[in-house]
């Protein structure tokens, strides 16, 4: 420690009246040969301060004392203005003054009035005047008729107070005129106090002033001698050695401590600097007394000094270290006169400080990277998430190549040497590395990647400039890149299970530092991280990809041909996974088309496979020709058989909750019947665009059990257009059922739309980019059956109604020009109309159906339903069906509300020719 800031310390810590003197050091510590003595002891000195302070009080009591007195005056002159004023005011505003001022011999009256009001109002006189000055009135008879000094103002029309001084006598007085109705001077009221009074007043507050001063005297005396006894209570009585002592401890400890002390005072000035403080800040040798700005110090330090602010480790560069900076304004009674400052070193604990952040940072970069990897279970979108997270933060461009049998999803193979590059991504556009797409191979032995290939780990090339080997396969390409700027290169193999699926190289560029080896364990890390989630995606995608296989051939391949309703379908699995919506178009007997909706609880290959054994087991039951309420009974009885539990089917997911709906449409009359097992209802779009949604009996979802099933009736115009769907469609997570239904009926509102235009509209509209659920979609527009093609005879029930009946349904089919079907038809028509009559029960019907197929209906009302046998040798009847079997492409029976319909089929165009070898066996036999 220099010696000037010694002695600064000495004088910053020594009390008054110390002096310094040379002689041997008295007792421990680095007192350099000096030590400190005083002429005057503690007591002493307690004595010259108590003195002191009572000097200064007496002092300021007398000028408190005299600022109270002149105060006093000043009030009181203000108090008798102020009360003059309003004497005068209240006495010239009567309601009787004016009028007796205008009024001859009201002086006697004016007189009375004025000595009332004085003894009224408090004040010394009141004086009541003409316009001219004269006395009418005062309180002082001798003055009546003599003229009043000074109250021109008044005469004017303006009242004014005034401190007087003249005849008779000085006072603080005011002077206010009386004016008419007019607002003309018709005279003036003065009132006012003598000065004499005034001094009487102060007089008498004299005594309580000084007494108020005398107290104070004494209240300060007696706490200037309870703080000397305080002084000397707290020094414990210690003597000038023992003080020096003391100091020169402190100074000891103040120099031995590695921290840098730095007292500054308010202007700016060096108080004092310890040891470590001139060591730290290279401060010079006469440092002490100067100001900071002609110290060598930082910019940031200096500014930190100088501004007067709290600080607490607040680390700062001063010259080539970094220090720790805590300050603290000193002053008294917390006036901020200056500060104190310590310095510690922080540069090694900077140093391990900057790796742990660095350690933070890449701990942080690898937690956003998992969050952001793998986000969608996409092997190409995975790709693309960790060039995304990568880029700026690890590397200015990044290369992923996958192996084209991860991109199809297949398991991958042990051929590495050629992939294709997935992803590709720049921190600055112009790349020169090959694009997306292209295909990358790796032939070259001693190239970078492949030696990441056949080590299994990531290859550090820290500067591509100096390595050769990396430029063997494509030394143009090589030099494009150098000639971009880019300058070092991280390769690691992309590896899931053991198994390589692809590369990944990290690029540095332009300004940016080269790689070390702390990038290459951030950059496994990563590729570890992103190799586990496109794996994922691989299997995902394979699995995905085999469910829409399996669903899209359960699904119908292609719309059935039929002549009752013009149809478009549509089927959108979800992005998520296969679900199990489906559909179906089934050609009924006369031209019915049975319609079908169903929803299947659930994701992927389950709900798929669940899917196809639902819509085989409505294949199945429509093929019997039942009502659509008994259908979907026989459909509910199935799903709750196949979802009893066994001992061996714990896994298998439950089919209960699935949902259908099965419309029949009749074209013959445009009669549609519908039944429904918790699904939504159909819209229908009548020819003029109005959208209904029909009020349908609702049944709990297929698997409940317990519950009738009922059926709703339609009766559709033709071209009217009937809209089944799942809840994909209008459901959405932005949005409700309610919503999606003002939707969908804003959408199919037109009147001039074909199925394919509504298929289309709906799902653009309808759905977003990525729908959630799987969507199944089918638009009907309906169609009539001309009338004229249509015959209808009720047959009376007798055998011999048969002939008759066959006479003009051959008729009917030489107007429609089939007499080709005509014998066929015959035969058809004599064997089931004979076996309803025989054997059924009335009424009996013929109905004979034109469309691209001739259809022969006989009904009755019996439920009894035949069946095809061979008829035994001694039979006479039972070979009538067999005949119809073998004329008719197609027959059977369907059951309706009162009894049974058997009908028969024939192409057009063709006649039919049964085999007459069978024939000839079954007639002989």
């Amino acid at each position: 420690m220099s010696g000037r800031s010694r002695r600064s310390w000495a004088r910053a810590a020594l009390p008054l009246g110390w002096r310094r003197s040379s002689g041997p050091p008295r007792g421990p510590g680095p007192s350099r040969g000096r030590r400190f003595t005083s002429p005057l002891s503690i007591r002493t000195l307690a004595a010259q301060v108590f003195l002191l302070q009572a000097l200064i009080v007496l002092v300021l009591v007398a000028v408190a004392s005299a600022a109270l007195v002149v105060q006093g005056r000043y009030d009181g002159e203000q108090s008798a203005r102020e009360k003059s004023l309003a004497a005068a005011e209240a006495f010239a505003h009567a309601p009787g003054t004016a009028l007796a001022l205008r009024s001859p011999g009201s002086g006697a009256r004016l007189q009375q009035a004025a000595e009332e009001a004085e003894k009224a109002a408090g004040v010394d006189f009141i004086t009541v005047l003409d316009p001219k000055g004269v006395r009418l009135a005062d309180t002082d008879p001798a003055l009546i008729g003599k003229k009043a000094e000074g109250v021109g103002p008044a005469a004017a029309g303006e009242a004014f107070t005034e401190t007087y001084h003249g005849q008779p006598t000085d006072a603080v007085r005011a002077v206010v005129p009386v004016m008419d109705a007019s607002r003309r001077v018709v005279g003036m009221v003065s009132a006012g106090i003598q000065y004499a009074n005034l001094a009487h007043v102060l007089n008498d507050q004299l005594p309580i002033l000084l007494g108020a001063a005398a107290g104070a005297l004494l209240l300060a005396t007696g706490g200037t001698a309870l703080v000397s006894r305080r002084l000397l209570r707290q020094t414990h009585g210690l003597g000038p050695a023992e003080m020096t002592r003391m100091y020169e401890h402190h100074d000891a400890v103040l120099h031995a401590v590695r921290e840098g002390v730095l007292i500054i005072g308010g202007d700016g000035r060096v108080l004092l600097a310890n040891d470590e403080a001139h060591r730290l800040l290279d401060l010079p040798e006469d440092a002490d007394r100067r100001k900071l700005n002609e110290l060598k110090l930082g910019p940031g330090l200096r500014r930190l000094l100088l501004s007067g602010e709290a600080a607490s480790d607040e680390v700062t560069p001063a010259g080539d270290r970094l220090l720790a900076v805590n300050t603290r304004l000193i002053g008294p009674d917390g006036a901020a006169q200056g500060l104190v400052a310590t310095f510690r070193d922080t540069t090694e604990l900077r140093a391990l400080s900057g790796q742990a952040e660095l350690a933070r940072g890449r701990l942080s970069f690898l937690y956003e990277a998992g969050m952001r990897i793998g986000t969608t279970l996409d092997v190409r979108r995975t790709a693309e998430e960790l060039s995304e997270v990568a880029v700026p933060r690890l590397a200015d461009v990044v290369t992923v190549e996958l192996l084209d049998s991860v991109l199809r999803g297949e398991e991958p193979t042990g051929a590495v040497r050629q992939m294709r590059r997935t992803a590709l991504r720049a921190s600055r556009s112009g790349t020169p590395l090959q694009p997306v797409g292209e295909v990358i191979r790796f032939v070259m032995a001693d190239t970078p990647s492949v030696a990441a290939l056949r080590r299994g780990k990531a290859v550090l090339v820290p500067t591509l400039h100096d390595a050769q080997d990396w430029r063997a396969q494509d030394p143009d390409g090589a030099r494009r890149v150098l000639e971009s700027g880019i300058h070092s290169l991280i390769t690691v193999p992309l590896r899931a299970r053991g198994v390589v699926l692809g590369m990944v190289n990290f690029w540095r560029a332009a300004d940016s530092p080269r790689f070390e080896e702390g990038d290459v364990a951030v950059a496994e890390e990563l590729v570890a991280r992103a190799a586990v989630a496109i794996d994922n995606a691989r299997r995902y995608g394979r699995e995905h990809a085999m469910a829409v296989t399996l669903q899209r051939n359960l699904l119908p391949l292609g719309l059935p041909e039929q002549d009752a309703l013009e149809i478009a379908s549509r089927y959108l699995p979800a992005r998520s996974g296969v679900g199990g919506d489906w559909f179906d178009v089934i050609p009924l007997p006369g031209f019915r088309v049975a319609l079908v909706v169903g929803d299947i609880v659930g994701h992927g290959l389950q709900a798929a496979v669940t899917m196809g054994r639902l819509r085989t087991a409505v294949l199945n039951f429509s093929s019997l020709d039942l009502t659509p309420d008994e259908l979907l009974g026989h459909l509910d009885e199935m799903v709750t058989r196949l979802d009893t539990p066994t001992a061996h089917d714990d896994d298998r997911a439950p089919l209960t909750g699935a949902t259908c709906l099965y419309a029949i449409y009749d074209p013959v009359g445009g009669h549609c019947t519908l039944s429904r097992a918790g699904h939504l209802a159909p819209a229908v779009v009548d020819p003029e665009g109005r959208v209904t949604f029909p009020d349908l009996p609702l049944s709990p979802p297929l698997g409940v059990g317990g519950h009738p099933f009922e059926t709703g009736e339609l009766d559709l115009p033709e071209g009217s257009r009937l809209v089944l769907f799942t809840d994909g469609l209008i459901e959405s997570r932005g949005r409700d059922i309610d919503e999606g239904l003002d939707m969908l009926r804003s959408t199919v509102a037109h009147a001039d739309q074909t199925p394919e235009e509504t298929c289309r509209a709906l799902m653009t509209t309808m759905l977003p980019e990525h729908p959630s659920d799987d969507v199944a979609l089918l638009v009907a527009r309906t169609r009539l059956l001309d009338p004229s093609h249509v015959a209808i005879w009720d047959v009376p029930f007798d055998t011999t109604a048969v002939s008759r009946t066959r006479t003009e349904v051959s008729m009917r089919l030489a107007d429609w020009g089939l007499e080709e079907q005509a014998f066929s038809t015959e035969l058809i028509l004599s064997e089931l109309l004979t076996n309803a009559i025989r054997y059924g029960a009335p009424p009996v019907r013929v109905r004979i159906l034109l469309g691209s197929t001739l259809v022969c209906e006989v009904s009755d009302g019996s439920n009894t339903s035949p069946r095809l046998r061979r008829a035994g040798f001694n039979d006479e009847g039972g070979r009538g069906l067999f005949l119809v079997s073998q004329f008719a492409d197609s027959w059977g029976t369907r059951y309706v509300a009162k009894g049974k319909v058997i009908w028969a089929e024939q192409v057009l165009g063709r006649t039919s020719e049964p085999d007459l070898s069978v024939l000839f066996d079954e007639i002989a036999f």
